[in-house]
This record gives C-alpha cells, structure tokens and sequence, in this order.
C-alpha cells in the first residue's frame, strides 16, 4: 500500500514525546503497582484537568477502563443503559457481561447520539425484580460515529440520569477529539457537566499501551434528594473500588510508571497549561492531547472538505440522499456528521476495493443497495495532509473507473 491505513487512529505509532517521556521514566529504579513518582504527579495533574479530588488509576487498555469504571458504579445486579453502537455493547465481545456480570441496556441513537427521553424509558425498570437494574448510564465521547455531544445535550443527559438515581461513565477513548472538536476543556466535558467516572483515553491520541479510569471529585458531585443519587458517596466507594477491581480484573500494570509517563506527557506535567483555546486563552504551549486530537480532527475535516472540492460527492443532504439519486451519481455520500476525527461514506463497493488496494480501511455497514458498503476512514494523530490530498485522488479515480 503506497497511503497510510485509514482503518482506526489505533494504526498510529507512539507520538515520540511520549516515547521520550517513557525513556524518562526507564532511568533506575521505582516502586512497583503505581508507588512510583510518575503515578503521584498523574495524581496531581489530573486534579488540575479534572478537578480537586479527582483520581486517575492507570491501567492496561480501554476495554479494562470501560469494565473496571462500569463495576466500579453498579451493583452486582445492575445494568447499563448506553447507545445501541456503544463500544461497550459492540465491540468488547461481551467484557461487560462476561467480566462484570452487567447487562447492557441498549438504546437507539441517531448518528451514535440519545436522548433524554431514551434514558428515562427504563425508568418504569428500576423497581423490578425481573428486570436488570439501570443503574448507570454510559456515554462515549466523541461517539462510535464519529459525533460529538454538545456541553448542553451532555448536560442534559447527565441531569436525567441523576434525576433517575443513576450514575454516568463516560466513555473516553476519544474524549481529546470531542474537547478539541468543541473547543473546550476535558474538564467542561466531564467534571462540570456532573459525569461521575471517566474512561481516559490515550492510545488513540499518540499513547504507546495504557489508559486511565478516572473518578472524579466527590466535592464537585450534585446530590439529587429523592432520586437515590447521592454523588459524593457514590464517587467515593468507586474510588475506593478501583484498585482491587482493577487488579482481580488483571489490569493493574507492575511497571505502572510506564503507563503513568505516557498519560502525564498527553496531559502535562503538573502547573502546566490544561489546554488550548477556549480551554485556556493565550496559553503559550498547548498540551499535546490538545495538538494532536486537533490535527486528526483537522486532517478528517480536510478529506471530507477534498472530496467535495474533488467533485465526487453525492449532492443530496447528508444521510437523506434517495436511493435512486446515490445510485445515478455513483459516487460518494458522506452518511454522518463529520465533527471530530472520522468520515464515514458509502461508495460503490467495487470503487471501495480498489481504493483499499493502497489504503487499508474497513468496511462499516451494507450501503444503499448492494451494490454500495458504507466505509468508515478515521484520521490520527500522524496522518500527514498530503496523504489526504492523495487519498481524495485515489477515491476520485476509483468512482470514475
């Protein structure tokens, strides 16, 4: 393949200021299982990102954060309400389940989005002994569709669960992309909409092998009379939970620094800047979870923007286009709202394989007719624009063979 893999920002290497800051960490010796000075100044610089009282525990991959802060909120009997593409209800072959004995409670999203009214349909549920207890709502940010959640719709949702008794997690493999696509902080995502529990990504944004679950601050919880929601209480026992989940779940690294270096060079060290723009204006150096979730956020923008210019899209408004027009044209529909670092298409399948013959990328879904297969293209941290530019080329020749 002469073009770098469009298939998932998982493809990119290590960004070498993470790599620095692992040799770093790699001179002499450390106490093992996160008694080490790394995890202490993670500790210190998450309370700055996140807010006073908020804890970070390090851990091996996403899937382990998504289970270990989803048992860390529940009851044994409990389930999860989520969106129905949720990575947690798709894409984690059953860990919640399997591992953390809790029932996905899936609801129908629009471009990978709910909906108030989506979580308080299982509200009639929390009584109900024959039922899975909805317990926790789980939310990823930016979304497996490559959507954001605006402050307020998370707000609004985050509102509605408390009101319900229920805790929220957010899902945040992508949370960087989601701050730099609306241009504020992590914390105005979280902590200041009222989220309990944090899944930090880091893999997807330059980070090498490790994530974070992140309980945040039990002063900065609200407490809703009446509701069974008590925020404070609850952040605390899942703070206490965390590390004997964490090791019984077989994610607590021994040479935790290594995981700790990483998270403290995407996030900085403890007084530096907690981002950029809106985040925090005239900041002279940014933070490079800021860099680099805004140049592949950027680089999607620019291979969706390339292909109109490229004359190849279809002209009919966004997932709305007629069968009959896509198939007329032949050529590219963008199917979801291009907002962080993803640009999901259909295309005629024979132009999608011969495009894949210099640019390995995945199918998502059955297209229009069969005779068309939506694509999914995710953009990196690393993908350089030229590569776009060339991409563009290579969709553009594929749909006029």
């Amino acid at each position: 393949m002469s073009l770098p893999p469009f298939a998932s920002d998982n493809y990119a290497g290590t960004h070498p200021e993470v790599l620095a800051a692992m040799a770093a960490a790699n001179d002499g010796f450390a106490v093992s299982y996160g008694d080490d000075p790394w995890t202490a100044r993670l500790d210190a610089r998450v309370a700055e990102v996140f807010g006073p009282g908020a804890l970070a525990f390090p851990l091996i991959n996403g899937t382990g954060a998504n289970v270990v802060s989803l048992m860390a909120l529940s009851e044994r009997w409990g389930g999860v309400v989520t969106s129905d593409v949720a990575h947690v209800n798709t894409d984690e072959n059953g860990a919640p389940e399997r591992v953390g004995g809790l029932k996905m409670l899936p609801c129908p999203s629009v471009d990978g989005r709910i909906e108030p009214f989506h979580v308080e349909r299982w509200a009639g549920q929390r009584h109900d002994v024959h039922r899975a207890h909805p317990g926790v709502l789980s939310l990823t940010q930016s979304t497996e569709l490559g959507t954001v959640y605006p402050v307020e719709a998370l707000r609004a949702l985050v509102d509605t669960a408390h009101g319900l008794g229920m805790a929220v997690h957010v899902d945040g493999s992508r949370l960087a992309n989601a701050a730099a696509a609306l241009d504020c902080s992590l914390r105005a995502l979280t902590t200041d909409v009222g989220v309990d529990v944090v899944s930090l990504g880091a893999a997807k944004i330059g980070g090498m092998i490790g994530e974070a679950v992140v309980v945040l601050g039990p002063d900065d919880a609200p407490t809703v009379p009446g509701s069974g929601y008590d925020g404070g209480a609850l952040r605390e026992r899942a703070a206490a939970a965390v590390p004997y989940l964490r090791k019984s779940t077989m994610q607590l690294a021994s040479k935790a620094r290594f995981v700790s270096a990483q998270l403290l060079a995407l996030l900085g060290e403890p007084g530096a800047p907690v981002g950029a723009g809106a985040a925090a204006p005239g900041a002279v150096v940014e933070p490079l979870w800021w860099r680099n979730a805004g140049h592949a956020n950027a680089m999607a923008a620019q291979l969706r923007d390339g292909l109109e210019a490229a004359g190849v899209l279809d002209p009919g408004p966004t997932g709305t286009s007629t069968t009959e027009a896509g198939d007329a044209v032949g050529g590219v529909r963008i199917t979801r709202p291009v907002e962080a670092n993803a640009v999901f298409a259909t295309l005629p399948r024979a132009a999608a394989d011969r495009v894949r013959e210099q640019a390995r990328f995945y199918d998502w879904a059955p297209g229009e007719t069969p005779q068309r297969v939506e694509v999914r293209w995710m953009c990196s941290w690393d993908t350089p624009a030229e590569a776009i530019d060339a991409f563009v080329t290579a969709v553009a020749e594929a749909i006029q063979i």
